[in-house]
């Protein structure tokens, strides 16, 4: 078996500091990546005791901060922030949401399943970190809690990492370890053999499945509802609403064949009813935001109403259009991330003073309608085409945010309302196609460092004007790469000391004569308790070597106790100690307690499923 390991004082001091940041992740006592900092200070301040060097040579105490594993983070969130410029994201988003629809369960389905594919070829930290924008649009979107769909997709692409031999880190040191191993084998014993890159796929595509269920049917029960930050759209409309008497809520109607708007035109109709505007039409393919007057109308046209519900529902009524329950049609280009309504001043100097709102060609220009005009203490929200623009004047606009943004360059008006600007660079799509498909080569097909490859995608993304320096900077979670960095120097305190090697032991030891499978189990279930501490590489490379140990001692498959320890230091749900939960914590708004509560039934359900499945295999 191995050599006994004595219990040593710098051991029972690891073990305290242990103890310590497990308190302080759970009990939330500071912020998790504060915890970090402290914990990596306090390792440092062992040098300072006489006569003695510290649980770690203070010259590495900061080595996290170049680690792989971090520098691997960084490069994946500005390549992830560069394809959300282009706007692939975003299209993204709306196939999610197109064939999701709003229902909770079918987008957690659709974007976990894609996460988890994703995740199997490429680090799942990069797979998490590309669609974060993507699940962010998709909560805004469909008015839903961010909450309930970014642990799904983290802990999906945690799952997905299993489903290759290139899928996460421990994965691909696996064959390494098992070559090493293979020289201090038994001449009894035959040399384990590597495992090729679909060897765990099974176990994975069942894992991934187990957990995409998991959500779907215990969701509602283990997931936290996080009341989202932004609440200023809601106080945006209702200031709209109490001073201009506008309902900012759009609603969706299609024209019937025995509708008399039918082979009219959008002049004829005056407003949808008391207070009501069409602010969006589709005939056909073509989909038109603040359509003109002469644009006509057809048997089949879709339109996008806004106004109160009551207004709107006795306009449908009245001209027989049938309205939608929910927005279909126009749920991409008027979701409130798209579109809204703002307030627009005419200076005093303005070259529009004196013109009528026809003559302006507003809906022409600028895309944009017009739904009242604010004159000194008056509302005025009838006849506007014939409405004479005066110094001073407020017109209320709906528009696309994009379609604002020339309006508010222009000299002749004055955009008093804050709105989101649409910088994205669509034109910069095949630039960023190029590098990140450059990036999966690298990693798929190269020996080069997994940060080197990532970071070259990210410098490409740079210089090709994809994304700007301080763009870069703004997309990087500083939250998570101090949390990580400042916990890697305590995951080597833990190997460097003997401590895991003594863990390890006494429960080897406690266990006594047990079957295999058994023993399989309690590797299983130490690996995964390691990989809550310290790195997952850190808990496998330790790990892997005694694990073969056990089995050749035990007379099992030192291969498959290998594997054992690669796969279960993937289980990882417990705690925001893996670069995916870290990752998400801050954008989910989630605490130590939130992943206590998903990832304590994940994690029973991934040991199990595991051993089942390498059992059923090997």
């Amino acid at each position: 078996m191995t050599e006994t390991i004595v219990l040593t004082a710098e051991m029972v001091a690891v073990m305290g500091i242990l103890g310590l940041t497990i308190f302080l992740f759970a009990f939330e006592v500071v912020r998790v990546d504060v915890a970090a900092v402290c914990i990596m200070v306090l390792l440092g301040l062992t040098s300072m005791l006489p006569g003695y060097d510290g649980l770690i040579p203070v010259e590495h105490l900061f080595d996290g901060f170049s680690s792989n594993a971090v520098i691997s983070i960084i490069a994946v969130m500005i390549i992830g922030a560069g394809l959300d410029k282009t706007g692939i994201m975003s299209q993204l988003a709306g196939k999610i949401l197109k064939y999701g629809g709003r229902t909770e369960s079918r987008i957690i389905a659709i974007i976990s399943a894609t996460v988890g594919v994703i995740s199997s070829f490429m680090q799942n930290i990069g797979a998490a970190a590309l669609f974060l924008p993507v699940v962010t649009r998709i909560a805004r979107r469909g008015n839903l809690p961010i909450s309930r769909l970014l642990m799904p997709m983290g802990f999906c692409a945690i799952l997905g990492g299993t489903m290759t031999m290139v899928g996460s880190s421990p994965l691909i040191l696996l064959n390494d370890l098992i070559q090493t191993s293979n020289r201090t084998l038994p001449s009894t014993v035959d040399q384990m053999q590597s495992f090729s890159l679909f060897s765990v796929s099974p176990i994975g595509l069942v894992m991934l499945v187990s957990g995409i269920l998991y959500f779907i049917f215990l969701g509602r029960y283990v997931l936290p509802v996080v009341k989202d930050k932004p609440q200023e759209m809601g106080s945006t409309l209702q200031y709209f609403s109490e001073v201009y008497g506008i309902s900012g809520q759009v609603f969706e109607a299609r024209i019937t064949a025995d509708s008399p708007l039918a082979g009219t035109l959008i002049s004829e109709i005056g407003s949808a009813g008391r207070g009501g505007w069409i602010v969006a039409v589709r005939t056909g393919d073509e989909l038109t935001v603040a359509p003109s007057g002469d644009t006509p109308l057809w048997e089949g046209t879709d339109l996008a109403i806004m106004g109160p519900l009551e207004s709107v529902e006795a306009f449908c009524r009245d001209q027989a259009l049938e309205l939608s329950k929910e927005m279909d049609v126009f749920s991409e280009i008027l979701s409130p991330t798209a579109a809204g309504i703002t307030e627009v001043v005419v200076p005093p100097d303005s070259n529009v003073i004196g013109q009528s709102i026809k003559e302006l060609a507003v809906r022409q220009r600028y895309g944009a309608t017009v739904l009242a005009i604010f004159r000194i203490d008056q509302v005025i929200d009838r006849d506007l085409p014939e409405f004479v623009v005066q110094a001073g004047d407020t017109l209320v606009l709906h528009a696309r945010w994009k379609n604002i943004a020339p309006i508010a360059e222009n000299n002749d008006f004055a955009v008093v309302t804050d709105f989101p600007r649409d910088d994205t660079r669509p034109n910069k799509l095949p630039h960023a196609i190029i590098f990140f498909v450059i990036t999966l080569g690298l990693i798929l097909f190269s020996d080069m460092l997994l940060s080197a490859a990532l970071m070259t995608g990210a410098i490409g993304m740079i210089i090709s004007g994809v994304l700007r320096i301080d763009e870069a900077y703004q997309s990087i979670g500083w939250q998570s790469v101090f949390l990580l960095a400042s916990l890697i120097p305590l995951g080597l305190a833990v190997e460097t000391t003997g401590t895991a090697a003594w863990i390890a032991q006494q429960t080897l030891v406690m266990m006594g004569d047990v079957p295999i499978w058994v023993l399989q189990t309690m590797v299983a279930v130490l690996a995964t308790i390691f990989t809550l501490l310290m790195s997952n590489v850190g808990a496998t490379v330790l790990l892997v070597p005694l694990a073969v140990n056990i089995a050749v001692g035990a007379g099992g498959d030192p291969a498959v106790f290998a594997l054992t320890v690669a796969l279960a230091t993937s289980n990882s749900f417990l705690i925001p100690t893996h670069q995916v939960n870290a990752l998400i914590m801050g954008p989910g708004g989630y605490r130590v307690t939130d992943f206590i509560k998903a990832g304590g039934m994940m994690t029973i359900l991934f040991l199990v499923i595991m051993m089942v499945m390498l059992n059923l295999l090997f």
